[in-house]
């Protein structure tokens, strides 16, 4: 604490207000504390209550937990349990309201956490780093802060090699339904599509581009009716996840076009659905499950007090072809 007064030029009771979390403090002065635990280092002041025997790993989901995100916190408890470590969920899109982070370092019944697509600003992920508490991102909607431990998948080259397999049957016009503008995923994923049509010498065409604020059926129906009702429709389609591209696949059905002979559709995820609606979807699959293990395991490694050798971990995900892609109808 001297040496953060003497780093800050603040008072030491300041420097123990910040570290306690107390209100009366100044978002400047907060902010400057935090920022110089962060320089410090290793001889940064870690203030944070004993754990209680028995503390558990604080899982932050703020979402449906449907087969995508169930997927992930299932994985996330059954690597806990044999680490004598139980889960304190966290779930429901209720939960997004709520500020929890800045609570997590003082509680003694929370030894870690894992935040999936965490929808929380940097700055507050960085103040949690800053203050000394373990945690490991899983799927991060933002670019990982730095020093943060994250795992995601491969979003980028599941993305490319999925519009490269549609390149490859003759498609060149090809439309996408992206995901949030403001996530990381969705970016990732609109640039792999984009990268494969440059090597093949396709200017991406903004008409043949949509986003939608989340990522339904619903939603991935409407921006498919959209690009199908275009003068010159796309012949493919490229949905930001599989439920999207069920949307899609219902909003060709309604046009009178059979997929895939008329058109193609590709999901992304290859969750159970994918392969229960008729034509069967080309996707993407994620290593859900083995993205809730990679982030115990670091979780538990941090925990141990070890150094992680890698910080951002991206998991390769694997192109499923099925029924729903075929080669570009011949007019």
């Amino acid at each position: 604490m001297r040496d953060l007064a003497a780093h800050t030029g603040l008072s030491i009771a300041t420097v123990s207000r910040v570290l306690n979390d107390r209100a009366n403090v100044a978002p400047a002065t907060r902010d400057r504390v935090l920022r110089a635990m962060g320089n410090l280092g290793e001889r940064a002041p870690r203030r944070r209550a004993g754990r209680v025997q028995g503390a558990g790993v604080f899982v932050r989901c703020p979402y449906v937990l449907t087969d995508y995100f169930g997927l992930i916190v299932s994985a996330v408890a059954e690597a806990l349990e044999p680490h004598g470590l139980h889960v304190i969920l966290n779930a429901g899109t209720a939960a997004q309201q709520t500020r929890v982070l800045p609570t997590l370092p003082e509680r003694r019944d929370v030894a870690g956490a894992v935040l999936i697509l965490p929808p929380e600003p940097g700055a507050d992920l960085t103040r949690l780093r800053d203050r000394g508490f373990p945690f490991v991102l899983v799927d991060p909607r933002i670019s990982p802060p730095r020093d943060v431990a994250a795992v995601s998948a491969a979003h980028f080259a599941g993305a490319r090699a999925l519009t490269a397999h549609l390149i490859g049957l003759g498609h060149r016009r090809i439309g996408i339904i992206g995901g949030p503008r403001d996530w990381l995923a969705s970016d990732n994923r609109f640039h792999g599509y984009l990268a494969p049509l440059a090597d093949a010498g396709v200017l991406a065409s903004p008409e043949l581009t949509r986003f939608v604020a989340e990522p339904t059926t619903e939603l991935g129906y409407r921006a498919a009716a959209d690009l199908l009702d275009l003068p010159e429709r796309p012949t493919a389609l490229l949905a930001f996840n599989d439920k999207m591209a069920v949307g899609a696949l219902r909003a060709a059905a309604e046009r009178g076009l059979k997929v895939p002979r008329d058109l193609s559709v590709a999901g992304f995820d290859d969750i159970d659905v994918g392969s229960a609606c008729d034509p069967r979807l080309t996707t993407v699959r994620q290593p859900l499950g083995e993205m809730g293990r990679m982030a115990v395991h670091l979780l538990l490694r941090m925990l141990g007090g070890h150094r992680l050798d890698a910080l951002h971990i991206e998991l390769g995900t694997e192109l499923i072809i099925r029924d729903s892609t075929a080669p570009v109808p011949t007019i």
